[in-house]
């Protein structure tokens, strides 16, 4: 037989019980274990405190008295209290490193009846963590009143997914945990559903900030929210949940606002002002459309979050605040840094766990669940009973998943369009208003107000097809920018980053003069389009 098919040798490993294990008329745990055909072990550590060395001794010889194969070996700990705790687990951990017990060559069972408590659970702790590969021994006394008597043992196995009932639960458990974080909406899309689930991982396990993507509307700070709850159920964080819209911080008003201030700070600060970080000690900061803070906001929130200390406006002290990141954003921030409005090292720092959420028309299959949803949300805030016709529910479904519903809000179309079709049919939903609704949102989507004007000159019917959609494409940006300069860095993001000098402006300006255009022209343009 060569050595890859011996079989692994039976290891025990358990702690002296100085006086559950003392004496001979009684049930002894240690002792008790050789007393079973199975395991039949082949060798066993005994672990003891310096004072119990003759003890030791007695149980090891009484040991291979009943099972003379058996090679016990003592293992002194160096320890003067077997309830210090940091002690324990140190010195335990010292010798499972000693030990050396690989599970290709050794089939290892660790002894958790006695000991200390403290000795008890650094055991477990360490057989969990795998540093003794093994699996748990407990022992029980024999019933009756014989308590020399064998007593009964149990093999526990720490994989519990090879316990059916503990495997169902935890699965039990997971799909009510992501079930809350979808607002108990039983969507339909597989994508979306393992999509939720990694959330629900790191949201439980991880600190650090996670960045949710996606178009507007499309549950974002929903999400924010309920990671917050699901987080204080399992008292994973104490403190509040602080929402902050980025894009409705502007000026001077947005430090403030963020990092605080103190009394005198500036003109009209006429007392202190905690600020949203401070608020959300403890608790989860959720900075809906990051992408809209200023730079000198980005350089401060970077160091709050490496630090978790800063200086509210005008004072010379800082602060602390430990608060957990949200970030949601429906731009693409790696294009807002090619441009220069958003800090590299902050995206870093915020995008270890980016998740992108699907708008409604990536959802098809999950159009259904969140009508249902909807019409339920009305009954119980109307407290009045809401329904659809069979007709209308089905016209609804037909055309909502077709390619003609463009969900350009998302959610909140879905929403809106529950609530006025309920409204102005007076709670019971008809194929009308059905179609009523559907004409409506239609026209809203294709209001030619809502999509990004080209802003072309006169001589657009001169240029090649090219040149059109080029030309397009840099007044857009244009049109987005505070100026010039802004639109030059937001153009030539990529080879500005090779010269020593770039002239971005000069080469916009340049570009616009080919076709008769200035900057000044381009903002006429714009606000007569206003």
């Amino acid at each position: 037989m060569n050595a890859a098919s011996a079989p692994r040798q039976k290891v025990g490993i358990g702690i002296l019980g100085n006086i559950l294990d003392s004496g001979k008329k009684r049930w002894r745990p240690t002792v008790d274990i050789v007393r079973h055909e199975a395991p039949r072990l082949d060798r066993f550590h005994l672990l003891h405190l310096n004072p119990h060395i003759e003890m030791a001794r007695k149980v090891a010889q009484d040991m291979r008295e009943i099972l003379p194969s058996l090679e016990v070996e003592l293992v002194e700990l160096p320890i003067h209290n077997a309830w210090d705790f940091e002690a324990v687990y140190a010195t335990l951990l010292d010798v499972s490193r000693k030990l050396a017990l690989d599970p290709s060559h050794h089939e290892v069972y660790v002894h958790l009846t006695t000991g200390s408590h403290v000795q008890q659970i650094c055991l477990f702790l360490l057989t969990e963590a795998r540093f003794f590969p093994g699996r748990i021994l407990q022992t029980n006394p024999p019933r009756g009143e014989d308590k020399s008597a064998r007593g009964r043992l149990s093999v526990i196995d720490l994989d519990l997914s090879r316990y059916d009932s503990i495997a169902e639960r935890f699965k039990a458990d997971t799909r009510e945990r992501t079930d809350f974080l979808k607002d108990g909406i039983g969507t339909r899309d597989k994508t979306f559903n393992a999509l939720i689930e990694k959330i629900e991982i790191v949201a439980l396990r991880s600190r650090d900030p996670i960045l949710l993507g996606g178009p507007t509307g499309s549950g974002k700070s929903k999400l924010a929210r309920r990671i917050h709850e699901m987080r204080r159920m399992r008292s994973l964080v104490q403190g509040e949940f602080v929402a902050v819209n980025c894009a409705t911080l502007a000026g001077e008003g947005a430090m403030s606002a963020l990092f605080g201030h103190v009394k005198g700070a500036f003109t009209g600060a006429q007392s202190d002002r905690v600020g949203y970080l401070r608020a959300a000690d403890k608790g989860v900061l959720f900075l809906d459309e990051i992408g809209e803070l200023g730079l000198e906001e980005q350089a401060m929130l970077l160091t709050a979050l490496e630090e978790k200390r800063f200086r509210p406006v005008g004072s010379d002290r800082e602060v602390a605040s430990d608060f957990q990141l949200l970030a949601g954003s429906h731009k693409d921030l790696s294009l807002e840094v090619a441009a220069g409005r958003f800090r590299e090292d902050l995206l870093a720092r915020i995008r270890l766990w980016h998740f992108i959420l699907p708008g409604l028309a990536q959802r098809p299959l999950d159009l259904e669940p969140n009508l249902d949803f909807e019409l339920e949300r009305l009954r119980h805030q109307e407290s009045r009973q809401i329904s659809m016709t069979r007709e209308a529910r089905e016209a609804f479904l037909e055309w909502g998943t077709s390619s003609k519903a463009a969900w350009r809000g998302n959610f909140r179309d879905l929403s809106a369009a529950v609530t006025r079709m309920s409204l102005l049919s007076d709670g019971r939903i008809g194929l009308s208003d059905v179609r009523n609704e559907v004409q409506r949102l239609e026209q809203d989507w294709g209001n030619t107000s809502l999509a990004p004007r080209p802003m072309l000159p006169a001589i657009v019917g001169e240029l090649d097809l090219f040149d059109q959609a080029q030309l397009s494409s840099v007044l857009e940006v244009c049109r987005q920018s505070a100026s010039l300069a802004e639109a030059g860095r937001t153009l030539f993001a990529v080879s500005r980053r090779t010269k020593e000098t770039p002239n971005d402006s000069d080469r916009l300006r340049k570009y616009l003069a080919r076709f008769g255009l200035d900057w000044r022209t381009v903002m006429f343009q714009e606000a007569c389009n206003q």
